[in-house]
């Protein structure tokens, strides 16, 4: 199977492209026993059938091993010669990408799958609210025009500055609860971005950076305060 490519068992007598486009369209979510994973592509086995999904470098990060069940939200583009899955860990990075690609022009899926494996949500969320054009121009294959374009097109729309943001418990991100929801905590949006300014002016780069300071979120939990968070990420 092609990277990218629907699974055979889509293609079966009487299904149309338009019909192909609607199954894929209905996909919310596919759970199942990861069978491969890559930086930027993980293989579920679900129902009989291996789905190929595109994944950011945030979520493959947080893959379980091998032969373990997982379940990653879902979108579907259909195009004329392709159809392609893409995966998240959790529903509002599926949601995130899902906007930037709807309500941003020039951007597509490529460029914000790259995006979402460059940052983290939350500092994301943080530097289109605040206008920080200099953070977003970090993400792989990101320019300052399209970056300046983001912020005007989502300043808006994501979440203002001290909004509680979803951060996974843990590095699987599938704890449930009884009502099967991914089990989350909020992590202060300022908070976060202030601690991973300050690793920037310690000579960190952003992607590293940012990844320090999600991990260290997600091992102190909503409670702690940008010091907390700079010296966990420090190792301190």
């Amino acid at each position: 199977m092609d990277q990218g490519s629907t699974p055979w068992a889509f293609f079966h007598a009487g299904c149309t492209r338009a019909c192909l486009s609607g199954i894929l369209e209905m996909i919310a979510f596919i759970e199942g026993v990861l069978i491969e994973c890559q930086l930027n592509l993980a293989v579920i086995q679900a129902g009989g059938i291996g789905y190929e999904i595109n994944v950011p470098l945030t979520t493959s990060e947080k893959l379980p091993s091998l032969g373990e069940t997982v379940r990653l939200h879902i979108q579907a583009s259909y195009r004329e010669d392709s159809q392609t899955l893409y995966g998240f860990i959790d529903r509002e990075s599926r949601d995130f990408f899902r906007m930037i690609v709807d309500k941003v022009s020039g951007i597509g899926p490529k460029i914000a799958l790259n995006l979402l494996g460059s940052l983290s949500l939350p500092t994301l969320k943080n530097s289109i609210a605040q206008g920080d054009v200099g953070m977003l121009s970090k993400a792989q294959g990101l320019g300052k025009k399209t970056a300046e374009r983001i912020v005007v097109e989502l300043k808006d729309k994501v979440l203002p500055k001290g909004t509680l943001v979803s951060v996974p418990v843990n590095k699987t991100g599938f704890d449930t609860d009884n009502s099967g929801n991914i089990s989350e905590v909020g992590q202060d949006l300022g908070t976060y971005g202030d601690a991973v300014s300050a690793l920037l002016t310690l000579g960190y780069k952003a992607t590293d950076a940012d990844q320090a300071v999600r991990r260290a979120a997600e091992a102190l939990g909503k409670d702690c305060t940008t010091e907390d968070l700079i010296r966990k990420a420090l190792g301190r």
